[in-house]
């Protein structure tokens, strides 16, 4: 057991990619985008946005494409994709719902610590009945500093109010990772787009497949 729940006192999540099946359509949408305006995106740049703040996401793609690169477009483009698939349905991680109406069973405090702004996190929680289980939803938009700094999950255990070292962290990206950690989380990846690697398995006390993994644990107590 990587850890014991009975010393919990709350469990962050991060959204997409670990309660939204959002990263799939974030990465075919932005593959389909850069086609339409006459670009190609690599895998390997793509990669490099997950996890990261809009702003340092859009610096890594100006620094990759060039001057020549519309990026104002591709974005406006691109979020209007997203933002219509997610009107049409939004997928959930497996596992999710049963996950976290075993932590209301067990008086477990749940916040969500996401990159994205507040805006399209209560849309997309909203939509899939999410919302109502989370005590706190802390966003991009929130923060003076997103991940890898620890400050989301620092404000998600204020807002809490439990101590960070007391609290899970769930988290899919490699900065998701390192914020978490920072903050003196105990924390799981749940790898999705990105890999589990040596980094990932030194920051974290365990990689598990999906949320029914975790959930598991849980019922062992």
């Amino acid at each position: 057991m990587p850890f014991n729940p009975q010393d919990l006192q709350a469990v962050i999540f991060d959204m997409d990619g670990v309660l939204i099946d959002s990263e799939v359509l974030y990465k075919k949408f932005a593959f389909e985008t850069f086609k339409e305006l006459g670009f190609t995106l690599t895998e390997e740049l793509h990669l490099s946005t997950v996890g990261v703040p809009g702003p340092d996401g859009e610096a890594l793609v100006r620094a990759a494409m060039g001057e020549t690169f519309p990026y104002q477009e591709f974005d406006y483009v691109w979020r209007g994709k997203v933002a219509a698939a997610m009107m049409e349905h939004v997928p959930l991680k497996p596992g999710v719902r049963e996950f976290l109406v075993l932590l209301e069973e067990l008086e477990i405090p749940t916040a969500v610590a996401t990159s994205s702004s507040h805006e399209e996190a209560h849309h997309h929680l909203s939509r899939a009945d999410l919302l109502h289980h989370f005590s706190a939803l802390i966003t991009g938009d929130q923060v003076d500093n997103g991940k890898p700094h620890p400050e989301p999950f620092l404000l998600a255990a204020e807002r809490l109010e439990v101590e960070p070292e007391s609290c899970l962290a769930l988290e899919d990206s490699h900065n998701g990772v390192r914020a978490a950690h920072g903050a003196g989380m105990q924390t799981i990846m749940v790898p999705d787009l990105l890999d589990a690697t040596p980094e990932m398995e030194r920051l974290t006390i365990a990689i598990m497949e999906d949320l029914n993994k975790v959930k598991r644990v849980f019922e062992d107590v």
